[in-house]
């Protein structure tokens, strides 16, 4: 591990974060917790499994999956929101952001390194 690599995935994960926080604001009122959260997960699942299926370089893939896609999803937000939900009553739709975050983004992922690896298999791919 070098400095430059850390800095390079504290850059990714600040990248990530700021995605995050915009993607939360541009829905903020048209779409009610636990949308958002679930909806950069999602995104942050197809996004690590696309890596994991086309990228080889095991520093590009750190700081694509460790440094972005770990500051574009976040648990504890989920779970804050999950609770929340809970405690104003609304305990169906906590359980069901939880199941849809869950289903859609292990799916995601899956998804994602099978697209990712076909990416990768294409002719001319970086690798």
């Amino acid at each position: 591990m070098t400095p430059g690599l850390v800095l390079a995935v504290a850059a990714g994960g600040a990248l990530g974060a700021v995605l995050r926080y915009l993607t939360t604001v541009a829905l903020a009122g048209r779409e009610q917790p636990p949308g958002p959260v679930v909806l950069v997960n999602i995104v942050g699942s197809l996004v690590s499994g696309v890596a994991i299926g086309a990228i080889e370089d095991p520093v590009v893939l750190l700081v694509v999956v460790t440094g972005f896609c770990g500051g574009l999803t976040t648990f504890s937000t989920l779970s804050v929101e999950t609770v929340q939900l809970v405690m104003d009553g609304r305990a169906k739709r906590a359980a069901g952001g939880m199941l849809v975050n869950l289903v859609a983004g292990t799916l995601a992922v899956a998804l994602g390194a099978v697209l990712g690896g076909m990416l990768g298999a294409m002719p001319g791919a970086a690798g």
